[in-house]
C-alpha cells in the first residue's frame, strides 16, 4: 500500500473538493444525521430503498462542509454502496470498520475495499478514524430507522 499514498492522498482531495451524490434524495425511505463534535464534522444522509436495494443515496453539510477525511469517507461511501442491497451495505461498513479500526501495520483488504482503502491511512490517529467512520454509522442508523443522531463520542 506504501507504493499506492500518493494516489491515495489524490483520491481523498478529490472527493474532498467536489464531493460525490450531494443532495438530498427525496422520497426518501431511510434519513439519518451525524456529528463529531471533536472536529466539528456534520452531515446528513438520505436514502431511497427500492426493496433491499440502495436505489439512491445524498449527503448534504448542514451548516459547513466536514473536513477533508470526513467529507471524502461521505462521498467515497455514497458511491460504494449506491445499487447495493442493505447486506451488502452493511457487510461493507464492517469491513470497512475493522480496516479503520486496525494497527495501520495491518494489511488492508483493497478487493473488498476497492477504492475505500485510500482512507486507511486515517487509522494512524484516533481522532481521524472518527473522521472516517462518522458516514458509515450514519449509513447505519439511516438503514436502520435509528431515531437519534449518531455522534462519534
Amino acid at each position: 500500500m506504501t507504493d499506492l499514498r500518493g494516489l491515495y492522498d489524490e483520491l481523498i482531495l478529490d472527493h474532498n473538493r467536489n464531493p460525490r451524490n450531494v443532495k438530498v434524495v427525496e422520497p426518501a425511505t431511510g434519513t439519518a444525521e451525524g456529528n463529531n463534535p471533536l472536529c466539528g464534522d456534520a452531515l446528513a444522509l438520505t436514502l431511497r430503498q427500492e426493496g433491499d436495494v440502495i436505489a439512491d443515496i445524498g449527503i448534504t453539510f448542514p451548516g459547513r462542509k466536514g473536513c477533508a477525511i470526513s467529507t471524502a469517507s461521505a462521498s467515497l461511501m455514497t458511491g460504494a454502496v449506491k445499487g447495493k442491497t442493505v447486506q451488502e451495505a452493511e457487510a461493507l461498513f464492517q469491513a470497512f470498520h475493522r480496516m479503520i479500526t486496525a494497527p495501520d501495520s495491518q494489511p488492508v483488504d483493497e478487493k473488498t475495499l476497492g477504492k475505500l482503502a485510500a482512507l486507511a491511512g486515517a487509522r494512524r490517529f484516533a481522532s481521524r478514524t472518527k473522521c472516517a467512520s462518522l458516514a458509515w454509522h450514519t449509513l447505519h442508523a439511516a438503514l436502520t430507522n435509528a431515531a437519534a443522531p449518531v455522534t462519534t463520542e
